[in-house]
């Protein structure tokens, strides 16, 4: 799967501080790392659907993706989840209300990788 790896910059500098700030509408996710079992936290973009939550990959299978892929428990800011990954044939909705959600910013990732098999989305549901 593609993924478009960001530059040393994003992920040591603006990554810390949309987290910290919740620019451009970024929430922090927390991941378990399949490896270390360390936290990996990132700044990601939610979108609800039909009242629904979801999460998606601008970037392809990045890291964060393969560790909720190995396991599916992750929190997004203060509040624990359950992920599911969808299936490329029911991922145009929510690709279509992220890219409007998220705007500009997001552009240039789609015109990259355009395929919505190359945007990894999840489905997030409350833990109980």
């Amino acid at each position: 799967m593609a993924y478009l790896k960001p530059p040393w910059f994003t992920r040591a500098v603006f990554n810390k501080i949309a987290i910290a700030t919740g620019m451009s509408n970024t929430e922090k996710l927390t991941v378990t790392r399949r490896r270390s079992k360390q936290r990996q936290e990132v700044p990601v973009i939610t979108v609800d659907v039909g009242g629904t939550k979801y999460l998606v990959s601008t970037r392809g299978e990045s890291e964060w993706v393969k560790n909720l892929r190995a396991d599916p428990n992750a929190t997004i800011g203060s509040t624990a989840y359950v992920a599911r990954e969808i299936p490329e044939q029911d991922r145009q909705a929510v690709l279509t209300a992220y890219r409007e959600k998220a705007g500009r910013a997001v552009e240039g990732y789609f015109r990259r990788l355009p395929r919505e098999a190359d945007h990894p989305v999840f489905v997030v549901t409350r833990k109980g």
